[in-house]
């Protein structure tokens, strides 16, 4: 086995590849935070996390000042170790987003170096339930984009054979919204999926209000209708709809999944590796939704998820919002409406590592 010689972080922004406008921000940029590790038998692992513009370097100073210097000398195979121990140092700021983003990126640079130790891809490692998970998009969906193309994008992500589409919500009248979705249902028929997301801007009752309105075009979830927070308010509009409700972008930890799936409060978990912490414990929120019946669909990172989806058997899609193209060599394939997961040894993400090092900033 190997132990750790040397860990490192760097801070990486990469430039937004198309305007993003939700009902509550604006994506200004991917602050892309890396570990790199390497090992005595000669492995390197190199792991990421990221924010959508703010709180970069203070996930790095993080992980310079506390985590990384406890490495040194350990077992890069002893996961489990190492992330609990790494979350015990960080209890006086957990459970929060920037101490998840750094444990996230050393453990995702750790189940880098474990599948190359073991010749394998991170979808068979982490589980290997198939290869190929559902695609739908989002990039065609932003609240700044007119109807009609919201319809051009729809009629693409039909054309193309993707399962569906993300629509964002939250204009300040409800029959804005409404007209919106109702336009690209009656352009893209009755087959495709559209997904709803109002990015937590609404109160309980005006989302089960547009919950009601919604479920007349067979909307296949309402995602973050509400502040992460409100657990009982969440269970009220799962109560009060038929259309899913989708959570798990803004939660960070096992047991925030678990309050949400007692309280009957979420139909679609959307765990993200970098919010939760990493793989290590990604792997336990998509399982504890399995126990309760629930399917995954995770946020963001596609070129990440796609193998994680596709590990565990209550993966339900993948999110289109490509996002490293300027830092990798490959992008993720898509087949007949499917992501489909790299069998390289490794995360399967192609980086470009030139490409990472013109965009260091920390």
């Amino acid at each position: 086995m190997g132990k750790v010689v040397s860990a490192s972080a760097y801070l990486v922004d990469l430039e937004v590849e198309t305007p993003r406008h939700d009902a509550v921000q604006s994506f200004v940029k991917q602050e892309t935070v890396f570990v790199e590790i390497t090992t005595d038998d000669g492995h390197t692992g190199l792991g990421y996390s990221y924010t959508i513009g703010t709180g970069g370097r203070a996930v790095v100073a993080l992980l310079r000042t506390d985590l990384l210097p406890r490495l040194h000398g350990r077992e890069a195979g002893d996961i489990e170790a190492v992330w609990s121990q790494l979350y015990a140092v960080t209890r006086a700021t957990s459970i929060g987003v920037v101490t998840a983003l750094a444990l996230a990126a050393v453990d995702t640079a750790l189940w880098d170096i474990r599948c190359q130790r073991a010749g394998e891809p991170l979808w068979r490692m982490a589980g290997g339930y198939r290869q190929e998970v559902p695609v739908y998009d989002t990039e065609g969906g932003w609240l700044q984009l007119p109807t009609e193309e919201l319809v051009r994008g729809a009629l693409a992500a039909r054309d193309a054979g993707w399962t569906g589409v993300k629509v964002k919500v939250g204009k300040p009248r409800v029959a804005t919204d409404v007209a919106r979705i109702a336009a690209v249902r009656a352009a893209v028929g009755p087959e495709l999926e559209i997904m709803v997301d109002a990015n937590q801007s609404l109160t309980v009752a005006d989302a089960t209000r547009r919950a009601r309105a919604f479920e007349e075009l067979d909307v296949a979830w309402f995602e973050e209708p509400l502040p992460a927070d409100d657990v009982s308010g969440h269970a009220a509009l799962a109560r009060a709809s038929s259309v899913p409700v989708a959570v798990g972008e803004s939660l960070y930890s096992l047991g925030q999944f678990r309050a949400y799936l007692e309280a009957g409060a979420v139909g679609i978990v959307q765990v993200d590796v970098a919010r939760i912490g990493g793989i290590t414990p990604w792997l336990k929120v998509a399982h504890l939704a399995e126990a309760f019946n629930v399917k995954v669909a995770p946020h963001f990172l596609m070129e990440l998820h796609v193998s994680l989806a596709a590990a565990v058997p209550n993966g339900l899609y993948v999110e289109h919002i490509p996002q490293l193209r300027a830092i990798t060599t490959e992008e993720m394939r898509i087949v007949d409406g499917h992501a489909v997961a790299s069998d390289s040894p490794g995360l399967g993400i192609a980086w470009d590592l030139d490409a990472i090092n013109d965009r260091r900033v920390a």
